[in-house]
């Protein structure tokens, strides 16, 4: 049965024009209330796009990809994970914004994801799944698809990251020190410092301090005004998202995915997250422990955010091309 339709009310970094969008809670299996948007396409769906937001953002960033989904018969399906957006402000106490659990959060998120997929095949049986992360939901995504790989129908991963090397590694040993010393939940000013700072020092001189997001100065603009977006994330966060970084950059972790699972990896030039080399590291240990299909679109000068970036149209209509290669109509009948 598909999710009801009903009067859209606003959501924080809404930009209109979605009349097809609602939302719901999915309580998962731990009892964690998960916040999913979707929106659904007027005809039954060629497929369902489940996307996986990245850190200290939220899925209603993501209504102009949404909008180009739909009008190409896709539905799709966001959750706000476990510390972010509405998960954390909707009514009741839902945790801390910019912290995913006190243990074990990154494999908490990639299980919450897969209790929504079992919504998902719920609400539209039949319909093929595809996962698109960006940045920490690609880390999420990679965990995703080598633990339930044969869920998916495809894989797209946006802004995604090369191995973290002795950086990333010096960095999960600060990150769990101050975890113990401080606690999980305490805000990490510290780790936000040695990431984000030398982020956004490549784009100096700098006009926010989320620069290095995007060249389009209203998309920036827009982050950092919204409540739900640039939460300062915990010791405890940095501590799961370094944890899974490293687990999901091993060749014996990627070698559990299908073999004939499409993927599709996209960044900006100069995202300073992964960028060319990073995207190209990570598509090449794809294709040698033996995926069949790996495909990369690395965008000429832009940055880390390439769906909210000045060409984004451009983005979305490549990206909804290669989707359309592979799921070219629908494969269910109308309920």
């Amino acid at each position: 049965m598909l999710p009801p339709r009903r009067a859209r009310r606003p959501l924080i970094g809404d930009h209109g024009g979605m009349p097809d969008a609602s939302s719901f809670v999915l309580r998962v299996p731990d009892g964690t209330p998960v916040h999913v948007t979707t929106w659904l396409p007027e005809e039954a769906p060629r497929a369902v796009v489940l996307i996986a937001h990245g850190m200290v953002e939220h899925a209603a960033r993501y209504d102009h990809l949404a909008q180009r989904l739909t009008d190409h018969g896709y539905a799709v399906y966001a959750p706000d994970h476990r510390g972010h957006g509405h998960t954390v402000s909707g009514r009741g106490e839902r945790g801390v914004l910019g912290h995913l659990a006190d243990e074990g959060g990154f494999a908490a998120v990639v299980d919450d994801l897969l209790a929504l997929t079992d919504r998902i095949e719920a609400d539209l049986p039949g319909v093929p799944i595809v996962l698109l992360g960006h940045s920490m939901g690609s880390l999420l995504a990679r965990a995703y698809a080598a633990r339930y790989g044969e869920r998916l129908a495809a894989l797209v991963l946006s802004g995604t990251a090369g191995a973290p090397g002795l950086l990333g590694n010096l960095g999960l040993t600060v990150a769990s020190l101050e975890a113990r010393l401080r606690g999980p939940r305490a805000a990490s000013h510290l780790m936000t410092a040695l990431t984000m700072g030398p982020y956004n020092a490549q784009f100096r001189p700098n006009r926010t301090r989320s620069d290095w997001l995007s060249r389009d100065t209203a998309q920036v603009d827009a982050y950092e005004a919204d409540p739900l977006s640039g939460a300062t994330a915990s010791a405890g966060f940095y501590r799961d998202l370094l944890t899974g970084l490293r687990w999901v950059s091993q060749p014996s972790v990627a070698a559990q995915m299908p073999r004939d699972l499409p993927v599709h990896l996209v960044a900006g030039e100069v995202d300073p997250v992964g960028g060319a080399a990073g995207t190209e590291e990570v598509a090449a240990m794809f294709r040698d422990v033996g995926l069949q299909d790996v495909t990369t679109r690395i965008w000429p000068d832009a940055r880390h955010e390439v769906l909210h970036e000045v060409n984004r149209d451009e983005v979305e209509t490549e990206l909804v091309a290669w989707l359309d290669d592979r799921f070219p109509t629908s494969t269910t009948s109308a309920p």
